[in-house]
């Protein structure tokens, strides 16, 4: 631990040179966040962090990221003690006070925006007791950690909406009326007007948006089932593998995991899992996003992925499931 918050003081503390060398004298301009996709500061004293109460923030929010290859948390927690929590700490990106004290009048979790620093996330866990304390987290530890999951997915759709690559946004709305939004770099690899295939490439990493449309025919459409079915007779036909007879499918094992989601509007299924190659030693994670066309007679796909051989996935993943959770339908101007 001390390792770890001698790594985050000193990354912080070039983050706040940086940022008062070039901030000048602009006023009521708030300072970029600083931290890593995935840090959460918790602001509580020692004490409490050992007991029930950082526990279950613990428990919780260091739980394990859904379908990895490897065990990764969802965040990464430093515990900072109140009387350390000074200016140096207020620009991180995502900062959880839990304030335990019998001065508090109502136990209360509130969330605010962009307190110290923006894009900022500040959630503060108000009792008036530890039992108190306990009894909260208990019944708002959901909430807190989708607040945090929502607010390291705004800042990247922020970041791809800002930095477009518009053209692809382009061809995908022209296929299925609608787009996630792209950041720059993301190409279109493959492109017969019944599947897409976009890619983002470095020398070790590959992230990948596969778009496609099924026959929406029955009750079933959105089954786990179907989808996984439909998804590998895709893979099969458009995503060979490096060796002869080779080809992307989905895992069988562990399980695909499905929740059905309603987020901006739109309602999908969202189904996670293990890609690997058929007849090769490729593999890794895949988020799938399925939801009824405008016409409701086609189901339109979303399939993510990561290849990391060499690295942990989980900001990967975050990557590429905020391409898909920023799908928007298109108006005719735009396709």
């Amino acid at each position: 631990m001390k390792n770890a918050i001698h790594s985050l003081l000193v990354t912080l503390i070039s983050v706040t040179a940086a940022l008062l060398c070039s901030c000048g004298n602009v006023e009521n301009i708030k300072q970029n966040v600083s931290g890593s996709p995935g840090e959460i500061i918790v602001v509580i004293n020692a004490g409490e962090w050992e007991s029930e109460v950082g526990e279950i923030l613990r428990n919780d929010l260091e739980a394990e990221y859904q379908v990895l290859p490897q065990i990764e948390p969802k965040f990464k927690l430093y515990n900072i003690n109140p009387d350390n929590f000074s200016s140096l700490f207020w620009i991180h990106r995502n900062i959880l006070i839990v304030n335990i004290s019998p001065d508090v009048e109502e136990d209360k979790t509130l969330i605010t925006k962009d307190v110290w620093a923006a894009p900022q996330t500040v959630v503060k866990v108000n009792a008036k007791d530890r039992e108190s304390a306990i009894k909260l987290l208990r019944e708002d530890i959901e909430l807190i950690d989708n607040t945090f999951e929502q607010a390291e997915r705004d800042r990247i759709i922020a970041n791809n909406i800002k930095y477009q690559e518009a053209n692809v946004r382009q061809v995908v709305g022209k296929m299925t009326g609608g787009s996630p939004y792209f950041p720059m770099g993301f190409t279109i690899k493959k492109n017969d007007g019944k599947f897409i295939w976009i890619s983002y490439e470095t020398t070790y990493v590959s992230q990948y948006v596969f778009v496609f449309k099924y026959p929406a025919t029955s009750l079933d459409d959105l089954t786990v089932d179907r989808i996984i079915s439909e998804s590998n007779a895709a893979l099969r036909l458009n995503v060979p593998g490096p060796v002869e007879d080779s080809y992307m499918i989905t895992a069988a094992l562990p399980d695909p995991q499905i929740k059905f989601v309603k987020y901006q509007k739109r309602d999908f299924a969202e189904v996670r899992g293990l890609w690997e190659v058929q007849n090769d030693y490729m593999g890794g994670p895949y988020v799938i996003h399925a939801f009824y066309d405008r016409s409701g007679e086609n189901v339109i796909v979303l399939m993510g992925f990561v290849y990391a051989p060499k690295f942990d996935k989980r900001n990967y993943m975050r990557q590429v499931e905020s391409i898909m959770y920023s799908f928007e339908w298109m108006n005719l101007e735009e396709k």
